[in-house]
């Protein structure tokens, strides 16, 4: 038995008062514990208050010590998103394209807000919200999601739980329609951290959700960005997908809408980081990887650490950029630690690794991240990110550019 638990004892035998100097002494030696731990006992004898908390904590081992819940008390919630980093200038993004994408921005942050202000946890805000993102095609995920050289949709996810560090990731689906929730599931329903591939889709199925034939992913946008990418680099085209919708004999303006750069979702990805109202923190981020990836590209959304971190003790990260680049640094637990151990700010953290660290070894991207003290912030190093974040009772902030707030 812990000797924490030993005042217990003492009350059965009617208090230490009662207990003689010899038996104490002989206890003491069996058990193994030094005489200063007596005088411990004493004291908390006196201060019912303090004896009823030290044995609460150690009948409870399972608790987790960076758990940040306490009975009564509320936090207020707060949630920060991206939709990707990459080129993304005024002078290569008309209005229409401008107004769809900030309309979306402010109906995915909506629907994590909507969770966390009735009482949902920061998962299911996390959930929630990506799920959205991942049926929109502006964003590179789910339905949005670029392809790969041999003509496949190949999507990654991941999400995280700040409170006890459990995660669930996978890489590499194709049938299933919403791959955070997948990453979830992996999370909640198995004793495994990631799956990949056709296992991963199997597991989804076997678990209920919702699958999809893989032309479901198909956006004719996204298919031309592969065509023009594969004839630059003088690669052979493959064959469209089956399933996809007959080739167009014309691209108009509709198929190929938003009209931007190509170079806009170069680091295509969708994240979100929340906090809710029980002081808990959650991270998640989904993506379709790269335009004319190789076969079996895994990047850094579903590496735990890399593009998808969350710990209560310090913060909760979702990244976006060269995913190769991010793995090398463990960009998200970089920054964590830096909060951690080093008592940073969590805007200087970012900064630190992305201004700095990864701007060092030729990497780009972005990260949006969050604390239990409700600092939202993000850092980036590209040319533009979309990004929102609001705070419970605040004015929702949405960006684009890099000149914006």
């Amino acid at each position: 038995m812990n000797w924490v638990l030993h005042p217990f004892a003492l009350l059965r035998k009617g208090g230490i008062d009662k207990l003689s100097r010899a038996k104490g002494r002989n206890t003491i030696k069996k058990r193994g514990f030094n005489p200063g731990h007596l005088a411990f006992m004493i004291a908390i004898m006196r201060k019912p208050a303090i004896l009823l908390c030290t044995c609460v904590l150690a009948l409870t081992p399972g608790t987790p010590r960076f758990a940040q819940q306490s009975v009564g008390e509320s936090h207020k919630w707060a949630v920060v998103l991206h939709g990707g980093a990459g080129v993304i200038e005024r002078s290569h993004m008309d209005a229409k394209t401008e107004a769809a994408y900030r309309a979306d921005l402010q109906t995915a942050l909506q629907k994590a807000a909507d969770t966390l202000d009735k009482g949902g946890s920061a998962l299911d805000a996390v959930e929630a919200a990506i799920r959205y993102m991942e049926d929109d095609p502006l964003f590179n995920a789910g339905r949005g999601a670029v392809f790969t050289a041999a003509g496949k949709n190949e999507l990654d996810s991941a999400i995280m739980d700040g409170s006890n560090l459990k995660a669930g990731a996978v890489a590499g689906v194709t049938r299933t329609r919403h791959p955070i929730s997948l990453a979830r599931a992996v999370m909640e329903k198995s004793p495994h951290v990631m799956l990949e591939g056709s296992g991963a889709d199997d597991f989804a199925a076997a678990n209920g959700l919702e699958m999809v034939n893989p032309s479901f992913f198909f956006t004719e946008r996204r298919w031309q960005n592969l065509v023009d990418d594969l004839k630059q680099q003088g690669k052979p085209i493959p064959p469209r997908p089956a399933g996809a919708p007959p080739e167009p004999k014309k691209l108009t303006s509709d198929l190929m809408f938003p009209i931007e750069s190509p170079e806009a979702h170069k680091f295509g990805t969708v994240g979100l980081v929340a906090l809710d109202k029980q002081g808990n923190i959650a991270a998640g981020t989904s993506t379709g990887g790269l335009t004319a990836k190789m076969w079996g590209r895994v990047g850094d959304s579903p590496i735990i650490g890399a593009g998808t971190y969350a710990d209560n003790r310090s913060c909760a990260v979702s990244g976006t950029g060269t995913g190769e680049y991010f793995i090398r640094l463990t960009v998200a637990r970089t920054i964590c630690a830096l909060v951690q151990y080093k008592g940073m700010t969590l805007q200087e953290a970012a900064d630190e690794v992305v201004q700095h660290q990864l701007t060092d070894i030729k990497g780009d991207g972005g990260i949006i991240a969050i604390d239990t003290k409700g600092d939202m912030v993000w850092s980036f190093n590209t040319e533009g990110m979309y990004r929102a974040r609001i705070s419970e009772g605040g004015k929702p902030e949405i960006g684009m550019y890099k000149d914006e707030k």
